[in-house]
């Protein structure tokens, strides 16, 4: 399994922009081998990464690392997409008493199919060992409060209010990335950012629909999401349980305990005497929830792993523009103002400004990485003859 760069290096996707386009610093692997004098081959006419056939071959894995981010991310955002709607309408619309339990279900779906998966030679990842549980802590404590208290806060708000808040998430988020991994977004990215969480903050101001309890769940989700994130970046980069050891292990620890909140705050009970068991359409609904989770686990950790903890975030709150919109048609729980669906909406924009900037393909060496390849190139050459 292929993972990305990790440590206090830059994550792909956001190196473009760490610094002006006009004083992007050497490549340090190009500075090494032009101050060793070992560059003379890179930069000879006949190839290299600075041009010539020999930069063919470059040219297409980062044509091939660039679908991977495109893909990971597009399917990390259909599937938060396809949960937040299911989840929406198991908790709102059939009125499901308690997200606890829909949580304990969606942490069974994933030890289930990824044991199986095992079993089936379709997945693999190490087997328990009595420090596997330190070695991804506190991962798992962050994925289920971040489980828990999503549903939580997508039963108790609207979902144009529970996508617009969630971007608080991205501000976290980064944060979380300047001080754990040592990136610094441009301006660019700081003013999208900044945009996200005014349009949201416009938008609170003016919800008729408020609810306390949403609030401090959805924020605590967002605290949880970041940490989720960056952690797991870290992990990815630093562990060899890989991406399936992760999500399995995850579930499997926190599996007692959230089986045990159930019982103690009597959410088992309350479910298990749900009148609508025996409604297929419900059923089906939950179930769909139950293995979206572990299908929306999945490819976090995948967009996670070939992107950044940032850009992870800055889809899932993308996705939310469908939602936004949709959401104020299901769960019947959206009051309208002109105040709100603003905020919402620059909410919006500004998550289309930093898609922009983070997506844009990285183009070819800046000129001042070319001039000196091309002096470097002919300084050997003379030293050569």
């Amino acid at each position: 399994m292929s993972v990305s760069r990790g440590g206090n290096q830059a994550p792909d996707d956001l190196e473009p922009l760490l610094h002006d386009e006009n004083s992007r610093p050497i490549d340090k692997d190009v500075e090494a081998s032009l101050l060793n004098g070992s560059a003379s081959k890179e930069f000879r006419g006949a190839g290299g990464e600075y041009g010539g056939p020999g930069g063919h071959g470059r040219d297409r894995e980062d044509s091939g690392l660039f679908l991977k981010k495109i893909g990971s991310a597009f399917f990390y955002g259909i599937s938060s997409f396809m949960i937040t709607v299911v989840n929406k309408t198991v908790l709102t619309y059939y009125q499901f008493p308690s997200f606890l339990f829909l949580s304990l279900g969606q942490l069974t779906a994933s030890i289930v199919v990824l044991g199986v998966g095992k079993r089936l030679k379709l997945v693999s990842y190490p087997p328990l060992q009595r420090n596997t549980f330190f070695k991804i802590f506190p991962l798992p404590l962050i994925f289920l409060g971040n489980m828990m208290f999503g549903l939580g806060g997508t039963k108790a708000l609207s979902l144009p209010m529970f996508a617009a808040l969630r971007r608080f998430s991205i501000l976290m988020t980064m944060l979380l990335e300047l001080k754990i991994l040592g990136v610094r977004p441009t301006t660019a990215v700081q003013i999208s950012v900044y945009c996200m969480i005014g349009g949201a903050l416009v938008a609170a101001s003016d919800d008729l629909s408020f609810n306390l309890q949403g609030y401090v769940y959805v924020m605590i989700t967002n605290a949880l999401t970041a940490s989720n994130g960056v952690y797991v970046k870290k992990k990815l980069d630093t562990s060899e349980i890989g991406k399936y050891g992760l999500m399995f292990y995850n579930s499997l620890f926190m599996f007692v305990p959230a089986l045990a909140l159930n019982y103690a705050t009597g959410d088992l009970e309350k479910a298990l005497n749900f009148p609508s068991w025996n409604n297929p359409t419900f059923l089906s609904q939950f179930l769909l929830s139950c293995v979206m989770g572990f299908i929306l686990s999945y490819s976090t950790i995948l967009c996670t792993q070939f992107n950044s903890a940032l850009t992870t975030t800055i889809v899932g709150c993308l996705k939310n523009i469908c939602v936004t919109y949709l959401g104020m048609f299901i769960g019947g729980d959206y009051v309208f103002s002109w105040l709100n669906c603003i905020g919402i909406n620059i909410s919006v924009m500004a998550s289309l400004l930093y898609t922009y900037v983070t997506f844009r393909r990285k183009q070819a060496p800046d000129k001042q990485q070319q001039q000196l390849a091309v002096s470097s190139s002919s300084s050997f050459r003379t030293q050569s003859v």
